[in-house]
């Protein structure tokens, strides 16, 4: 087995046995094993087989916008000039697989801390509506229930892939009260709710989302109904793309590395985008933001 398949092969056996891992996590946790096996000799070596172990984690079936997201954040991070000059190369490996390990730490801890921002918002007596299935939306909600909050979740059944259903049925094994409903009855149920919360799989420059298929369409019906849409995501999705419209959205995001080799006209994107207007708040472990918010974080992140 050559090096990118191996990659691809670990990064892709991750997720199958750990269900509560992001695919950015994920990620990253397999450049930090890619990292310790790596035999390069100069730190250039060393950048392209990097490149090429991003690249055949992207060429996977799974979601490809926190993947790209994660890794640009991690390279940006363990590969600061200032910590790498004047260093023999070995001190620099060592350098960097100590800062990814303190990265990926970091990111491990995100999870806690959205949950901590947006869990005063719910309320006893609450009526939340929810699409597709987020780890940071079920822990945050997982939490309001061990503080005896009594609240209660819609949740959409999340065509094409029923994700919601795994949510509702993780948020049941909580005895958390939920309903399943049809994706197209978001409308009929979004007059009952008192908020939507939703994750993210992409936070865009713009402070829009990429999310699951159907975001969009909440979040129309939530402004329409004058509901607040919440989205909780962690930063390391903070990703430096800027999409106008559903159509700017790059291809690679909306379909599966498997199906871009079909006719498209006859796929359905499993994302949609959208825009920051919107939003009304963002929850992330940089703390509570507006959408305008968003391009001054992306900034720090990167500098």
């Amino acid at each position: 087995m050559d090096v990118q398949a191996e990659v691809a092969e670990y990064f892709c056996q991750i997720l199958r046995e750990d269900h509560d891992v992001s695919a950015g996590i994920a990620a990253i946790r397999t450049l930090l094993y890619f990292l310790e096996k790596d035999n390069s000799k100069t730190l250039q070596e060393l950048d392209n087989k990097l490149s090429k172990a991003i690249a055949s984690m992207r060429q996977t079936d799974y979601p490809i916008t926190a993947i790209t997201s994660a890794t640009e954040l991690f390279r940006r991070f363990i590969t600061l000039t200032s910590l790498l000059d004047n260093q023999s190369f070995d001190k620099c490996k060592e350098s960097m697989l100590s800062r990814g390990q303190l990265f990926l730490n970091k990111l491990k801890e995100a999870r806690d801390k959205v949950g901590k921002m947006a869990g005063p918002f719910i309320v006893d007596g609450c009526k939340i509506l929810t699409h597709s299935k987020s780890r940071v939306v079920l822990q945050t909600m997982k939490e309001a229930a061990k503080a005896n909050k009594r609240f209660t979740v819609y949740v959409t059944c999340s065509s094409p892939d029923e994700s919601g259903r795994l949510m509702c049925k993780e948020l049941d094994a909580a005895n958390i009260p939920c309903t399943l409903i049809l994706d197209s009855t978001m409308g009929y149920v979004m007059e009952q709710v008192d908020m939507v919360m939703v994750g993210a799989e992409g936070v865009v420059e713009s402070g829009g989302i990429i999310n699951k298929v159907g975001s969009y369409t909440m979040a129309m019906c939530a402004k329409e109904l004058k509901k607040p849409f919440y989205v909780l995501t962690e930063s390391f999705k903070f990703v430096r793309i800027y999409p106008l419209n559903q159509q700017n959205l790059p291809k690679e995001f909306k379909y599966s590395a498997s199906k871009l080799q079909n006719d498209l006209s006859k796929e359905h994107p499993m994302v949609d985008y959208t825009p920051p207007s919107f939003i009304t708040l963002l929850f992330t472990d940089l703390g509570i933001l507006t959408p305008s918010a968003v391009s001054d974080e992306l900034i720090k992140l990167y500098l």
